[in-house]
């Protein structure tokens, strides 16, 4: 009986931790991003704003559109740029996260 529960307790220390690990963020990617520096462009149609600028103005790594009312992940990015357009197409939000 003692060698099943040494053996049993030898074998519990070798299984592998569930679970998953948290993504990494992209190599180079600033920790977060200012979306305050493009409030300006809220009311302007969202085809027009180029991602490269909009990342180069708040130092976002990543930029999420979506459409307002869209399902969503609830994944907390703090090097996204969030760009959110109405159905009309234009930006109605801009925000970090």
């Amino acid at each position: 009986m003692k060698r099943i529960l040494i053996l049993a307790t030898a074998l519990a220390g070798c299984a592998t931790a569930t679970g998953t690990p948290p993504s990494p963020s992209p190599a180079g990617a600033s920790a977060t991003c200012d979306a305050a520096a493009v409030q300006s462009l809220v009311g302007t149609p969202a085809a027009a704003i180029v991602d490269a600028e909009v990342k180069r103005q708040t130092g976002a790594a990543l930029v999420r559109r979506y459409a307002t009312g869209a399902m969503l992940t609830m994944d907390y990015r703090a090097d996204r740029l969030s760009i959110e357009s109405d159905a009309a197409g234009t930006v109605v939000k801009l925000s970090c996260g």
